[in-house]
């Protein structure tokens, strides 16, 4: 027998998110138990190392609601979040992260916002952003700038993967051919009406940060070159230019070699040289990017396995295997 569609999923991403779990698991089930309509939790472990899988099935136990969806190992934010919103049954979808930075309490204001202007997505907007660290404001800037010249005014500033999906969005995205793709350029990119809720952006409430420099470097460069041929034509232009540059040094060597004044030296040499070392590297860093993506595709191996899903095992309860697996 299936299962009756609840009015609203919330899709919440975790990794090695043991320290936060009990917070903010507290706070999301206050605020989704006062809604008064059917609901549920797709937890999405990420593969996570530490207790996570644990505390996960222990909230299960009290907590009938809770859903938790288990990947074989780490896929990655976006792939975690991708693989919840499409296993989802409500009738709308909320994605959020745990640490608490978006307040859950904004899930409500989301709801009441789709459903009063009868849009398909409602992003969540960050108004203000004074808690994160100064390089962290200027690094997420810089992104949201740059993914908006790059694909369109249509990507919302600000807004990250905090957002409502309509049940036709999230059957949009699963039509998608792509395995893991940049949800908060995708989303925009698919055209459905939308609005957006503006928040206050909090502190993590405990554990680290699971997007580090390195993450967010990865996270740009993914979103780049998933979305725009830009860099490419960037190559094109570098190689344009290496040839202007090149033209004119011939010119002037071919002058000075009429006027007698050509002198024995490197230094013009050595630095053609590395200008055009340099250029011909960076076209063909920028080429395998793209192979990369290609060879990825060609390959068809799916983005995330996934080891278990407690929507399948009926009503929960305290399982020793399922405890045990999860603490390896």
């Amino acid at each position: 027998m299936t299962a009756p569609q609840p009015a609203l999923s919330v899709v919440v991403p975790m990794f090695n998110e043991e320290a936060v779990l009990p917070l903010f698991a507290v706070r999301l089930r206050g605020v989704l138990d006062g809604l008064g309509e059917a609901y549920e939790v797709v937890a999405v472990d990420d593969g996570s190392t530490d207790a996570t899988g644990a505390a996960l099935a222990a909230l299960r136990v009290g907590w009938p609601e809770l859903r938790v969806l288990r990947l074989r190992r780490n896929s990655g934010h976006q792939v975690a979040l991708h693989a919840g919103l499409l296993r989802a049954r409500g009738a709308y979808v909320v994605s959020i992260d745990a640490d608490l930075q978006d307040p859950p309490e904004v899930i409500v204001e989301l709801l009441c916002r789709a459903r009063a202007d009868g849009v398909d997505v409602v992003y969540a907007v960050r108004a203000d952003r004074s808690r994160d660290t100064r390089f962290k404001r200027w690094s997420a800037g810089g992104y949201y700038r740059l993914v908006r010249r790059l694909v369109g005014e249509q990507v919302p500033a600000q807004a990250g993967d905090f957002r409502l999906l309509g049940r036709a969005a999230v059957e949009a995205l699963r039509e998608l051919p792509e395995r893991s793709p940049v949800l908060r350029l995708v989303v925009p990119w698919l055209g459905f009406p939308s609005a957006e809720v503006t928040y206050e952006r909090q502190e993590r409430a405990a554990g680290r940060t699971k997007y580090p420099l390195s993450r967010m470097a990865g996270l740009a460069a993914e979103s780049v070159t998933s979305f725009s041929a830009a860099p490419l034509r960037v190559a094109t232009w570098l190689g344009l230019v290496g040839v202007a540059v090149c033209g004119v040094l011939v010119v002037a060597a071919l002058l000075a070699w009429f006027a007698g004044a050509t002198v024995t030296g490197w230094p013009s040499l050595y630095v053609a040289i590395l200008f055009l070392g340099a250029v011909q590297l960076l076209c063909l860093g920028l080429l395998g990017e793209y192979v990369a993506r290609i060879y990825t595709a060609v390959q068809g191996r799916p983005a995330y396995l996934v080891a278990g899903d407690s929507a399948a095992a009926g009503p929960a309860h305290p399982d020793p295997a399922e405890l045990a697996d999860s603490l390896r």
